[in-house]
């Protein structure tokens, strides 16, 4: 098992939550308590940049719906970025691929 870690900066747009490893009901705490310590304020966007994420179960998926209804509490967006192949497939399996907005890992450079 991949310990889940969440490193956070700060972008113009808003916050950025890195997340990395395994996102599973073992470890789902971490990124929901990342989540929850943000002060968003409204017009501001999450961006989870899910470049690192190894894997992800059912808990972690309503991790990632917990954060889209806590951004959404505080008037602020909230943006999937870099999803894994795996995890696209499942969000598009189920339709959260309609309720979250997905973005391309930026170029690098």
């Amino acid at each position: 098992m991949t310990p889940l870690t969440v490193t956070h900066r700060d972008a113009t747009a808003g916050p950025v939550l890195h997340v990395a490893g395994e996102l599973d009901h073992a470890q789902a705490a971490v990124l929901r308590r990342e989540v929850a310590s943000l002060a968003l304020k409204p017009g501001q966007c999450l961006d989870l940049d899910l470049s690192g994420l190894e894997f992800c179960d059912s808990t972690g998926i309503t991790v990632l719906l917990a954060a889209r209804q806590y951004a959404g509490a505080a008037d602020a967006g909230i943006v999937l970025t870099a999803v894994p192949p795996h995890l696209l497939r499942v969000l598009t399996m189920v339709g959260l691929d309609q309720v979250f907005t997905l973005r391309p890992a930026p170029p690098a450079g």
